[in-house]
């Protein structure tokens, strides 16, 4: 019996929704200062909005690859320098990723620009490319991070970002496949 009003149905139907029409919206729309506001979603409801929405559904699914990306982003523009740290520790082992992420030179600077290119990508690129250059993004990273961690948080927080990138290579098939819902 559900209490207090909790409808799963409801909340998977409206992290799907939600993520639909956003997607929708970004890519509908031919206009620049949309697409800037979607990029900056976070900066305006807020990452635990956002979470509230879409945190709980399958990593391979519409609203589980949005989340990502947004979490990612954040990040990325939140510690550049430990992204850019960690993405240039990672470069050797990964060097085709490495160029289909597209973070040259590998400061923070740069680090902050890929991560709203690829999220501009999701609105007005393709989006398959978008999930893909996350996913070599996190790829990097997660080499990176697992070379230089000191301690099993570090190589722990390594495999989540490698498992993230390996659901965001496939949420990148299911939508040129018609399936990523």
């Amino acid at each position: 019996m559900l209490s207090h009003g909790h409808d799963p149905v409801a909340t998977v139907h409206a992290a799907h929704e939600t993520a639909a029409v956003l997607l929708h919206t970004g890519r509908a729309a031919d206009d620049p200062e949309v697409t800037t506001r979607l990029v900056g979603l976070v900066e305006e409801i807020g990452l635990p909005t956002l979470a509230e929405l879409w945190s709980e559904r399958p990593s391979r699914s519409l609203p589980g690859a949005l989340w990502r990306l947004y979490v990612l982003r954040e990040w990325m523009v939140e510690h550049p320098e430990e992204a850019a740290r960690d993405y240039a520790a990672g470069i050797r082992f990964t060097e085709p990723n490495h160029v289909v992420a597209g973070v040259d030179p590998t400061g923070p600077d740069e680090v902050r620009r890929v991560a709203d290119s690829i999220l501009r990508g999701v609105f007005d690129g393709d989006f398959a490319i978008a999930l893909e250059r996350a996913a070599a993004f996190c790829h990097v990273v997660a080499a990176g991070r697992a070379d230089i961690a000191r301690e099993y948080a570090g190589v722990r927080s390594a495999g989540r970002l490698q498992d993230a990138a390996r659901d965001l290579v496939v949420c990148a098939r299911m939508w040129r496949a018609g399936t990523l819902q």
